[in-house]
């Protein structure tokens, strides 16, 4: 009887680690292959004058119409709740006149790029996987490539650009939120002063942090737009495939998003030291 358990748990795990990590790394490599494929033809289609601009913009108004809401009243909670953090921080160390400068910078540098690029994958990650996986399991995609034309050049690479459009106005459009609401919360909750909120933000704020916001979102949304189409065009196994993809493409995105903001916030740490206020 132990043996055969034994036989069985050995199994279970080869075939653990054949489906898991080695799956995992073929799925990244897959990705990296088609960022790779999909920037060498968007220079050439630029150059060219090929890039497909009437499917940029149908595909960047897709994306605006679906996120924007979203994301305007997400940004908002979370301006809120920073100015709350920050001001009672400041306040037990008796620094309340530095709490516009604190929750404005975690808004700028932080919050924004992230609060964009989670709903980017949410909702315009997510539709454009369910679009491309249902041509898939429908042979729209096969069909393409019998045709002789590119599914990547066709398919993806107007997504990519939209996505990192959209993904860049949504940064913009939570920083002015989120900025905004925490002013609001914290001058008129908290009885703060509104000059000392507005000149601790322009005083410690630099023109480095919004260029390194806007270097994020552009990252962030080239890769909600990489892994979603990458997941759509592998789906397989019908309808209920399309709904693994979806998951899977929510989840990866947002993991894939957080190590990237760890490294980008450690090196710009690294390469750009504050020496002084």
């Amino acid at each position: 009887m132990g043996a055969p358990a034994t036989d069985e748990i050995g199994r279970w795990a080869r075939g653990y680690i054949r489906r898991h990590p080695v799956a995992a790394l073929e799925t990244v490599g897959g990705q990296c292959v088609l960022a790779i494929r999909v920037f060498r033809y968007l220079i050439v289609d630029i150059v060219t004058l090929r890039f497909p601009f009437a499917e940029f913009v149908r595909q960047a108004a897709f994306m605006a119409s679906a996120s924007a809401l979203p994301t305007m009243f997400v940004a908002i909670p979370i301006g809120v709740t920073l100015s709350i953090q920050f001001g009672l921080l400041a306040g037990q160390v008796g620094a309340t006149s530095l709490a516009g400068a604190a929750s404005g910078l975690a808004v700028v540098k932080q919050g924004a790029p992230m609060v964009a690029a989670l709903l980017m994958a949410s909702a315009a990650g997510s539709a454009v996987c369910a679009d491309l996986g249902s041509r898939k399991i429908r042979d729209e995609i096969d069909a393409m490539e019998v045709m002789g034309l590119s599914v990547v050049r066709r398919l993806v690479v107007p997504r990519l650009v939209a996505a990192i459009v959209v993904g860049l106005a949504l940064t913009g459009l939570v920083c002015f939120v989120g900025f905004l609401s925490g002013y609001v919360f914290n001058t008129f909750v908290m009885n703060g002063t509104p000059g000392s909120f507005v000149t601790t933000f322009a005083s410690f704020a630099t023109i480095g942090d919004f260029v390194l916001t806007m270097i994020k979102a552009a990252v962030f949304g080239a890769i909600v737009a990489v892994v979603a189409c990458q997941k759509g065009l592998s789906t397989r196994g019908g309808p209920a495939g399309v709904a693994n993809s979806v998951n899977a493409t929510v989840v990866a995105s947002i993991l894939l998003l957080m190590i990237v903001n760890v490294a980008f916030t450690q090196l710009y740490v690294l390469l750009f030291p504050r020496t002084g206020f």
